[in-house]
């Protein structure tokens, strides 16, 4: 059995050391109260036969029952209670016996870089305890959503579960399950509506995060059911991502740690600007040279120095293209199932290695990994604008941008609808989505390639030229050629009027 540490609840369980420890205080176990600690822990939960639990805990020695009784005794005393006044050690009968806490491998999650979410029971406040089936039945299929994210861990529902029917302090909940966030909500059930709101807090200073409601009809409980578990998991993800950027600020602004070396860099890279993205790629080959493995960080690393490529930015260095090539090939062989992984690697595959086939079966791969994860849900829609069908790019886009309109990230795909507008040859309709997408993010570059576009292929020339203007302060030196160089060429009508209009403003072709 491994001897890294291993934490259920409040305890951390260390075989190395044989220790055990809760709220700072640390206790010495016998080797056999130890060895039977882990066996339970090793089980994730389930049953441990005696016989097991016997010859784990006295191989090749003949005992009596009675000596594991006891052992089980001393351990329940020195555990103490669970939330619900439970022992952690409950018995199996005529079987043996299990640790009630599913998650108890997870490896010290409250000490983890990765931050962890326990979604908590919702309170039933309709007064019908048979709609007790019904948000047992949305948390459920929240958590299980929400399971499909890599940069955060999900307590499982048994142990999230123990936390039905109580009163909760959600600092308390962080500290019992070693978590930094909680979901929490509640149902009303009034004649043939429903409402259901849910609130994500930070556990150490009970600070609300994001909150929203949800009514439908009871006629139709299932699919009101997974509107709410799509819409729920879309927006959580964000949420804690910009939650941590924050801590990271505010508890370890100085720290080198790869974890937050990454943290930082993600802000940078949101800049759109030649210098932030540099020192962003600087941050990130740092975090690299301290885990050169880790597939978030190759992803990112291959995003970053691929966008300088795709917005015509000048190079770090003399083989920027292949640089990109080995991240992402490095970030895929990794990724392990991660879908923002893939589908950040999809981007340099389709962009810069203009390997279109294997881009697209990447994002598919990711889209059907985790359908909720916006990025993800955007970045299909890229491939598809550049690859595929541009009427599953726009369905792709309008999905992501209607499950969180305020997403920071929500400019991509309104870009990537006026894009297809363009493609389309609906220019006006072009205009109205480039122009929503420069009230979020006013520096982002492909934003105002629309609206010169746009503009100049309806003849308004001074628009295109005050747009035109302002690009070249946000890009100056960027020409026609830099920037088809950077896009996937695949079928080239795709940035045609693009590039036609550009022309027709004044852009430099070289």
């Amino acid at each position: 059995m491994s001897q890294d540490p291993l934490a259920f609840g409040p305890f951390t369980l260390d075989p190395a050391r044989r220790t055990l420890t809760r709220d700072g205080v640390t206790t010495e176990l016998g080797q056999r109260a130890c060895v039977l600690l882990q066996t339970l822990l090793c089980a994730d939960g389930k049953p441990v036969t005696k016989a097991t639990l016997m010859d784990q805990v006295w191989p090749d020695t003949t005992v009596e029952e009675g000596n594991l009784t006891v052992q089980i005794a001393q351990l329940r005393k020195l555990l103490g209670t669970g939330p619900q006044g439970q022992d952690w050690i409950v018995t199996v009968p005529r079987l043996g016996y299990r640790l009630i806490l599913p998650q108890a491998l997870t490896t010290a999650v409250s000490d983890s870089p990765r931050p962890a979410l326990a979604v908590l029971p919702f309170v039933n406040l309709s007064g019908d305890a048979a709609q007790d089936y019904f948000a047992d039945g949305v948390v459920e299929d929240i958590i299980t959503a929400l399971s499909r994210f890599k940069s955060f861990a999900v307590i499982a529902r048994n142990s999230s579960f123990t936390y039905k029917g109580q009163a909760v302090d959600v600092r308390q909940v962080g500290h019992d399950l070693g978590v930094r966030y909680v979901l929490e909500g509640s149902i009303r059930h009034a004649d043939a509506r429903l409402r259901i709101s849910a609130q994500l807090v930070e556990c150490e200073y009970g600070q609300h995060i994001w909150a929203e409601h949800f009514d439908g009809t009871i006629d139709a409980v299932f699919d009101f059911q997974d509107r709410i578990t799509e819409s729920v998991a879309t927006v959580v993800e964000p949420h804690i991502q910009k939650a941590e950027l924050e801590r990271s600020r505010r508890e370890r602004p100085g720290s080198i740690a790869a974890y937050d070396l990454y943290l930082r860099s993600l802000p940078r890279l949101s800049m759109e600007t030649p210098a932030d993205n540099a020192e962003a790629f600087a941050l990130l080959t740092e975090a690299l040279m301290l885990e050169p493995d880790n597939p978030a960080f190759l992803a990112i690393a291959s995003f970053a120095i691929g966008h300088r490529d795709t917005m015509g930015y000048p190079p770090i260095g003399p083989n920027d293209r292949l640089k990109c090539a080995d991240l992402a090939r490095r970030g895929l062989e990794r990724a392990a199932g991660d879908a923002t992984v893939i589908a950040h690697c999809s981007m340099a595959l389709l962009h810069n290695n203009k390997d279109y086939d294997l881009a697209m079966a990447a994002i598919q791969s990711a889209v059907e990994a985790n359908p909720n994860d916006l990025l993800v849900v955007s970045r299909a829609g890229i491939a598809h604008l550049h690859c595929g069908s541009i009427a599953d790019s726009l369905s792709y886009f309008h999905r992501a941008f209607r499950l969180s309109p305020r997403d920071p990230g929500a400019h991509t795909s309104l870009t990537g609808i006026a894009h297809c507008q363009l493609v389309l040859g609906d220019y006006t309709a072009a205009l109205v989505w480039a122009a929503r997408s420069l009230t979020l993010r006013p520096n982002y570059q492909c934003t105002y390639w629309m609206l010169i576009a746009a503009n100049a292929q309806l003849g308004r020339m001074d628009e295109a030229r005050k747009f035109l203007d302002a690009f070249r302060k946000l890009a100056p030196g960027v020409t026609i050629a830099s920037i088809w160089a950077g896009q996937p060429q695949k079928d080239p009508s795709r940035c045609a009027a693009i590039l036609d209009g550009l022309r027709l403003a004044g852009l430099a072709e070289r």
